[in-house]
């Protein structure tokens, strides 16, 4: 499967179709984004259960603010709506698969179980 190209108005659409999202921030101008571009593409084709989306920098300003990029490539990778790693940096083939291995071996509901709690917290701290 090769990469979906993420906009502002397919963005809730592909999260809510999706389980499993990796999304790559990248700018044309960016030497090391364009080096992890073929790197994320060969991925893409051996993960076809897994939806690849990039997200052009320049073009779409307002995603890369909603996930606070503050430096290119920076890779999100998003399970069951849930944002579980984002981190500047072009990674090399074997380092990609081994991200995507532990992303998958992730327990969601322990994930969401944290994160209710955490949540439960911040409201008895609140109040």
């Amino acid at each position: 499967m090769s990469t979906v190209e993420l906009t502002a108005e397919n963005f809730d659409q592909t999260l809510n179709d999706n389980e499993f999202v990796l999304i790559d921030f990248w700018a044309s101008w960016c030497g090391p984004c364009r080096q992890f571009a073929p790197v994320y593409e060969k991925a893409s084709e051996k993960h076809e259960d897994i939806v690849f989306a990039s997200v052009d920098t320049e073009a779409q300003q307002q995603l890369a603010a909603a996930f606070d990029v503050r430096s290119i490539p920076t890779l999100a990778i998003i399970r069951d709506k849930t944002l579980i790693y984002a981190q500047p940096g072009a990674l090399p083939e074997p380092a990609l698969e081994e991200l995507i291995k532990q992303a998958r071996d992730i327990d969601m509901a322990e994930v969401k179980r944290k994160a209710e709690e955490a949540e439960a917290a911040g409201a008895t701290e609140q109040a």
